[in-house]
């Protein structure tokens, strides 16, 4: 299924020798048209590829260029809550192994646990809480990726963290480092679960990307993760939360994540 499916997506986007992909989370999908030179292949049209079902989820696969170097973007990522079974995402990561990724940027629209981490604002992923009680590793381990136990306790690599913060610092941008919960959604949380997340150490929650870097790092990838904040949650909150308003300010706050991907991936090696 994985080589089948990486052979299909290298033939119809022509791949070369792409060293970075990034996942595009909620209403993030506009960093692909910074993008130059671009193919498009629907997840639709991969064998054995799973679908996306949420607003702001595309479901296609995007080649294209920054300056010289050549990057895969997945717009649209896969939820647990669709329905998705976790091995189905390890999946999705093995692909993007086998097509010779060795860089995984997850972005994502998150709530606010903190009153000083604001909605519109990004948040760098120091570190996560998988409070979902799912792993995409579970069932038999494939060794062609990685080891049974592989190491979580460095998984978002921190050389691609400090380069982060340094040009978020040059560009004006501003960029605080958190910890991100992920729940197995899709409601939003209760106000005493959000009181109990904050108590556990997290800064933001979401209901994603966890599966996607727990398969990332057994897959010996480096990850960087950044989150948009888009709204405060439990009693922080004063309005009834609703995906809208998610979407809408994620693509308020989608410029300033754009520029700094962008700018982290020129800086790349």
């Amino acid at each position: 299924m994985i080589k089948q499916a990486a052979f299909y997506i290298k033939q119809a986007l022509d791949l070369k020798n792409p060293q970075t992909a990034v996942i595009l989370g909620s209403g993030l999908s506009g960093f692909a048209q910074t993008l130059s030179n671009t193919v498009t292949v629907a997840y639709k049209d991969i064998p054995n590829f799973p679908q996306t079902t949420v607003a702001g989820h595309k479901g296609e696969l995007i080649k294209g260029f920054l300056g010289q170097k050549e990057i895969l973007c997945l717009n649209g990522r896969f939820h647990l809550y669709e329905g998705h079974e976790p091995k189905v995402i390890a999946d999705v990561i093995h692909i993007l192994k086998e097509l010779g990724i060795k860089r995984l940027i997850v972005t994502n629209a998150a709530g606010s646990l903190k009153k000083e981490l604001t909605p519109g604002s990004l948040m760098l992923i120091a570190d996560h809480i998988n409070f979902s009680a799912k792993n995409p590793l579970i069932g038999a381990n494939d060794e062609r990726f990685g080891p049974r136990f592989p190491a979580m306790n460095k998984a978002y690599t921190e050389a691609l963290r400090q380069k982060c913060l340094k040009i978020a610092s040059k560009q004006n941008i501003p960029l605080s480092e958190g910890v991100y919960l992920m729940v197995l959604g899709p409601n939003f949380e209760t106000a005493a679960e959000v009181r109990a997340f904050a108590l556990l150490g997290a800064d933001a929650v979401g209901m994603s990307t966890v599966p996607e870097v727990i398969a990332a790092v057994h897959s010996s990838m480096e990850v960087l993760g950044i989150s948009v904040i888009t709204n405060y949650t439990g009693d922080l909150a004063k309005n009834t939360l609703s995906h809208e308003e998610t979407l809408a300010i994620a693509n308020q706050a989608s410029a300033k994540l754009i520029r700094l991907v962008t700018e982290f991936i020129k800086e790349e090696d």
